[in-house]
């Protein structure tokens, strides 16, 4: 181990996830694509691939459960990894769930996170196939693989585009930052009075963008309908102006 010392945000993220795996090579013929896009791609036979995808949320990092219903949390963090799968011009088929927990939360309180995860599963046509449950001591940690299915020839990576490509955005963008926005300007209002009702009228929209986003599986079939297939595709939960840079 060397003695120089990096911090972690002179690297960020995708910068860390490259300095860790760049020394990595491919061993088994069957991996047509490892990391670096938003799923992994698996050849399972000559015309279908197998798409592997993980996220995980960390609560302090990715929620806060002072306004983040567990049902809701159960939900999108299904739905953020389905979005992975639907990226790669792709249909999720299962999902693992696997889940540190902390001895502050009852029994009660992770069937609602589960009930979450049972809704999403439910309207994206899923099934739960298996996971891991541990204990923590830094509170609740969520991390969701989900598994699809495509044809070789319809994976969309992220690396296609070309110059003169038409760059189009799917929904609009911003409305989930806004809602974080409502959820914290309240969050700081109730600490200092806790007396005071949340005042959250108006913002249903953007409240809903926030703690229960929907995947695109809508985009991926209008573009089987219209027999339009993309040079390139990307999940841009981080944001438009970092994701043009990795397409």
């Amino acid at each position: 181990m060397s003695d120089k010392r990096t911090d972690l945000s002179q690297l960020g993220e995708f910068g860390l996830i490259d300095k860790l795996t760049s020394g990595f090579t491919t061993h088994v013929s069957t991996t047509l694509k490892g990391v670096g896009d938003d799923a992994a791609v698996i050849s399972v036979s000559k015309t279908e691939a197998l798409l592997v995808s993980t996220d995980m949320l960390v609560e302090g990092i990715h929620f806060n459960l002072m306004y983040t219903p567990l049902m809701h949390l159960g939900y999108k963090a299904v739905v953020v990894n389905l979005s992975d799968i639907y990226a790669m011009n792709g249909t999720p088929q299962q999902i693992t769930v696997s889940l540190a927990v902390s001895s502050r939360f009852p029994v009660e309180a992770l069937e609602e996170l589960y009930k979450g995860i049972q809704r999403a599963c439910d309207f994206y046509k899923v099934d739960l196939v298996g996971g891991d449950t541990t204990s923590s001591l830094s509170g609740l940690m969520l991390s969701i693989t989900a598994i699809g299915k495509a044809k070789k020839n319809e994976v969309v990576y992220r690396g296609g585009a070309k110059e003169f490509d038409l760059v189009v955005v799917s929904g609009d963008l911003g409305g989930a930052y806004m809602g974080l926005q409502v959820l914290e300007r309240e969050k700081e209002v109730y600490k200092a009075n806790p007396s005071i009702q949340p005042d959250l009228e108006g913002h249903d929209y953007l409240l809903e963008r926030q703690l229960k986003p929907e995947a695109r599986k809508d985009v991926v079939a209008i573009l089987k309908e219209l027999e339009v297939q993309p040079t390139s595709m990307i999940d841009i939960s981080d944001g438009l102006a970092s994701e043009l840079m990795h397409i």
